[in-house]
């Protein structure tokens, strides 16, 4: 049935599901259960899907509610206190005391009794039935397919609309192939798409350290809200023939049948998924079929016989075919527009695409949505990527009431330092490590930074005798002067790690 029609049915058995468990379900409820039921658990079909979200939705709900009410509670201390006051005159031979406190121990205990069969019943008073509406559905769903419980209540609309924003807070640059996935993602989401196909398949070519791979990172968690959603595969450990197996599992009798296949055990457990194939034109020919498959009708079949549904994932291929071309042409790569480094972006896709159709075969390319080349990228680009790789350490000094503050000569360092047009922004992440984590490593173990301090990288223009490029200065924290003392007795004492002399508001590091 229809997600409507599942509906009805649900209404039909709303009243013995709220008898069984004593709880009301509301209509967002019902409602919740067969529209995220139909969109996100698509290895099961309507109704019983729904109507087990329905279930066990109820059922979390009682648990937790199945707390005692205050009265009972007051009654269960009265007695214990009663109890112990009895066993005390007992034993100090009060028995006419004891006595009494007996019978009032009964009659505290039967009215413990009389107040459980109303509490069981749902009629003590004050108590009010528990309900379950559309957050407690999402709650459920989040916990069968790992899809965080906020964003599935968010507006869909108002998430993919500011789509090309949040992904451009961690991939610098690369505009053409955000609002291409952007594009790919809202044409799917707004049932454009052919619904036998993958939410979206793209080729990623270009230069190394360019932003692919963290491209994919950045989709997994934008739509499903968490990293681990990007499944990984290295295609160059299916470069033999024996190897493509692997992927949907090994055949009756052979090792490892029962284990199922990588790639087809991965998706099954986690359909709505970001499936990142790396270096994919180092894989065996015979993998191309199995792809063919996932991208003309988004489903596999494994070893087993299970039908894997890949028609909620999100297909990223990624290669390095052109990098060669690119360097031999264009010794810095290319640029969007046409300069003197480079050839219009245009140009140069046009160029790998020749590449590509020497590598693939036209029926592979045919399957896919689009093929993304991604540019090099420029000065200023690096120097953004800076900055957040910088707060991974800021974090780190956050937990121990550090500050971290760079001029801008230092930021102009690390860019010289790290930047490699070949190479991307992957050798910037070893500059930091020299340049900045490495001296404030030294300045830990020493403890000479104090807590709410503030760690100032400059830049060193004359290093002589081995002295490093950047300067660490570490600024102490303001401390209110005293009353009744002068600033001077006020001020914080300077640290001065490695020099007599010192400078006025701290440090610097050799």
């Amino acid at each position: 049935p229809s997600p409507e029609e599942t509906v009805q049915i649900l209404k039909g058995l709303r009243d013995r599901y709220e008898q069984h468990h004593k709880i009301e379900i509301t209509d967002e409820a019902l409602a919740a259960a067969a529209e995220l039921a139909d969109r996100y658990i698509a290895d099961r079909q309507l109704p019983d899907k729904a109507i087990d979200l329905i279930d066990e939705a109820a059922s979390r709900k009682r648990i937790k509610s199945m707390t005692s009410p205050p009265v009972y509670r007051e009654l269960e201390s009265e007695i214990e206190e009663t109890r112990r006051l009895k066993e005390a005159a007992i034993e100090n031979q009060e028995f006419e005391k004891a006595a009494n406190l007996r019978d009032k121990e009964r009659r505290l205990t039967n009215k413990k009794r009389e107040l459980e069969e109303q509490w069981e019943a749902g009629e003590a008073e004050g108590q009010e039935r528990p309900a379950i509406g559309e957050e407690e559905i999402a709650d459920i769903v989040s916990m069968w397919t790992g899809i965080p419980v906020f964003k599935l209540t968010e507006a869909e609309t108002q998430k993919l609309m500011r789509m090309e924003d949040e992904l451009h807070k961690r991939v610098i640059g690369q505009q053409a192939a955000v609002e291409v996935i952007s594009k790919a993602i809202r044409r799917s989401r707004a049932g454009l798409k052919d619904p036998k196909r993958p939410t979206g398949s793209f080729v990623f070519l270009g230069p190394s350290g360019v932003g692919k791979t963290e491209l994919a990172r950045t989709l997994a968690e934008f739509l499903f809200g968490d990293e681990d959603a990007m499944i990984r595969i290295d295609m160059s450990e299916y470069m033999e023939k024996h190897a493509v197996s692997r992927l949907v599992g090994s055949p009756p009798g052979y090792i490892g049948y029962d284990e199922g296949g990588q790639l087809t055990e991965a998706v099954r457990r986690k359909p709505y998924c970001v499936l990142l194939l790396d270096e994919i034109e180092k894989a065996h020919p015979d993998v191309f079929n199995i792809l063919l498959q996932i991208l003309e009708d988004g489903r596999l079949t494994d070893s087993q016989g299970r039908t894997v549904d890949f028609r909620h994932a999100i297909v990223i291929m990624t290669s390095n075919i052109g990098a060669s071309e690119i360097a031999r042409n264009t010794p810095l790569g290319f640029a969007v527009t046409e300069d003197e480094t480079g050839i219009t972006y245009d140009d140069m896709k046009a160029r790998i695409m020749g590449e590509l159709k020497k590598v693939f075969r036209p029926e592979f390319l045919n399957r896919i949505d689009d093929v993304l080349v991604f540019h090099k990228l420029q000065r200023d680009e690096i120097k953004t990527i800076v900055e957040l790789l910088l707060r991974r350490i800021r974090e780190s000094l956050a937990e121990r009431e550090l500050q971290l503050e760079l001029t801008e000569d230092a930021k102009d360092l690390l860019v010289e330092k790290g930047w490699d047009p070949s190479m991307g922004a992957r050798p910037l992440r070893r500059a930091i490590q020299r340049y900045i984590e490495d001296p404030l490593a030294d300045f830990v173990l020493r403890a000479e930074l104090p807590a709410g301090g503030t760690v100032l990288v400059g830049r060193n223009d004359t290093p002589e005798n081995g002295e490093p490029e950047v300067s660490l200065d570490v600024i102490a924290p303001k401390v209110p002067a005293a009353v009744g003392t002068g600033s001077e007795e006020a001020a914080p004492p300077q640290l001065e790690p490695g020099e007599d002399g010192g400078e006025p508001e701290g440090g610097k590091a050799e």
